[in-house]
């Protein structure tokens, strides 16, 4: 097995020790999928082809009906078991070309040049109703090349948290992957305890990562690492492909992408607890779903994961990160905008690209700040500092993110009480605050009705919350009980209509349960 200098296995040398891997079974019945696989045919040298490993008594947990009939898939067909066997890795449809994808990444600050996919596979791409590409892929599926001495699975509680987290932040109008099935598969998962195994089967725009171009560029593989651009360019901004400074621009069109994804998570309190540049996608969608909770009562300094800690993945500082693993993307794609005529001018641009990304995410704060506000966009200058104000007194008194908003809807209209009850018997500051943003609003030239109606589109009133999600994954890993989680998931599939039957899933978790609250990768 040749090695590197740095310790890691060479892509040629993968590619030849897969060969004895890289059949796949038999193909299934047909469930529906039509495949296009650009990745495969275009991107040959960025992958090793692999085959699921199966499932010994694989079983449906749940099937997204919603999703699939976006795709253009027949739902009753899926939960059948041709479609059971391709959810469990114990077939693969016609037209699929299962591969794992190369791609490094900073985790944590440290630079690790081979990650990949180490328990996941590439099933192929999908053209949806709507004429977008989409990528289906597998998760828990067992090792590959990639798998670092991993076991390549995945546990029934982190692929429902993924499940639940996916279609929570896809409810909220938040660029998402999602999940497509989920399955047990009959077999169990060695962590600190045995644990009950599952599939993920995930949709998404595309797994290009910040990290796949690093492999690339960390090798220095130039002919490589052009494709890779030229493939992103064609499948996320076609408009770009005749630019004569296409790289450049693919730059600024992440930038963009992110920029406002990093707005949405934090208008929404939402923590994503690794932020490593290979959990950052070229198509400006939330990827990867392990130690990420929505912040309770608000504080920037919030960590949920228990592995960061030091804090660099805080609530707070998700902006200054994004920005920190965008200029990882420019570094990797310094070359091609050297050769596409920017010259010795390359790394200027691209660092002005960078640090634009600072006041792109403050206009998309801003934005949100205002839709939570109950503010149409003007010229009006004092926005941003009655936002940060509010936020202030959120954090001072512990008030929690999404009621403290939330309630802001009922003052507006003239009932200060749910608001009041949130606070101390008595803050002077709030009344001082709401002073100054009742009189912005009298002035807002959108009519009181309009503006409650989109306040109530910008702040949500269920989000998974740390309680409700915890017992729901306990009940289904423990106890093989989904009610539960099925319960949980259509709330959070509906996060804007107040619905009084439901009122407990809008309650906080308690403070003690905050106060030591940790989640996990699920690796």
């Amino acid at each position: 097995m040749r090695m590197a200098s740095d310790g890691t296995l060479h892509m040629d040398t993968v590619l030849k020790q897969a060969l004895g891997n890289a059949g796949t079974p038999a193909p299934a019945g047909p469930p529906g999928f039509a495949f296009d696989n650009t990745y495969a045919r275009d991107l040959e040298g960025l992958y090793v082809p692999w085959k699921p490993a199966g499932s010994p008594a694989p079983r449906l947990l749940e099937l997204n009906a919603d999703l699939a009939d976006e795709l253009g898939l027949d739902a009753r067909t899926l939960a059948g078991p041709n479609g059971l066997a391709v959810f469990a890795g114990n077939a693969v449809p016609e037209g699929a070309q299962p591969l794992a994808q190369a791609y490094a990444g900073h985790q944590f600050g440290g630079f690790s040049p081979q990650l990949g996919d180490g328990r996941a596979l590439l099933l192929g791409e999908v053209i949806d109703r709507r004429g977008r590409r989409r990528d289906l892929a597998l998760k828990g599926s067992g090792r590959t090349p990639f798998s670092r001495g991993g076991d390549g699975l995945a546990a029934v509680g982190p692929v429902l948290r993924e499940y639940l987290m996916g279609e929570a932040m896809h409810a909220l109008g938040v660029p998402t992957t999602r999940a497509l099935a989920a399955v047990a598969t009959g077999d169990s998962v060695r962590r600190e305890t045995p644990l009950p195994g599952a599939i993920l089967t995930r949709v998404a725009a595309s797994h290009l990562r910040v990290g796949t171009f690093e492999f690339f560029a960390a090798r220095s593989d130039a002919a490589l690492l052009r494709r890779l651009a030229d493939y992103a360019i064609a499948r996320h901004d076609p408009e770009l492909r005749a630019a004569p400074e296409r790289s450049l621009r693919l730059l600024q069109a992440v930038v963009e992408r992110q920029a406002r994804l990093v707005a949405q998570w934090m208008g929404f309190g939402f923590i994503h607890g690794v932020m490593n540049t290979d959990n950052m996608t070229l198509s400006g969608e939330t990827i990867d779903y392990g130690p990420c909770a929505f912040v309770e009562h608000y504080d920037p300094a919030a960590v949920f994961s228990s592995i960061d800690e030091q804090g660099r993945y805080a609530f707070g500082n998700q902006p200054r990160i994004a920005q920190w693993n965008l200029a990882r993307l420019a570094e990797s794609l310094l070359p091609l905008i050297e050769a596409e005529g920017s010259g010795s001018a390359a790394v200027e641009q691209a660092t002005e690209v960078v640090e634009g990304f600072a006041d792109r995410f403050q206009a998309h704060w801003l934005a949100s700040l205002r839709a939570k506000l109950g503010l149409s966009a003007s010229a009006e200058t004092t926005d941003q500092a009655l936002g940060d104000d509010y936020l202030e007194l959120l954090r001072q008194h512990r008030i929690d993110f999404t009621l403290g908003f939330r309630r802001l809807i009922d003052t507006a209209e003239g009932d200060l009480e749910p608001l009041r009850a949130l606070f101390p018997d008595s803050v002077p500051a709030l009344d001082a605050w709401l002073q100054r943003w009742l009189a912005r609003a009298a002035a807002d030239p959108a009519g009181l009705p309009e503006r409650t109606a989109a306040m109530r589109r910008a702040n949500p009133i269920y989000l998974p919350r740390h309680h409700r999600v915890e017992a729901a994954l306990s009940e289904a890993a423990e106890h093989g009980e989904l009610g539960p989680f099925r319960a949980l998931l259509a709330i959070v599939r509906r996060p804007f209509d107040e619905r009084a039957d439901d009122a407990a899933f809008a309650e906080p978790a308690p403070a003690a349960q905050t106060a030591c609250y940790r989640t996990y990768c699920g690796t």
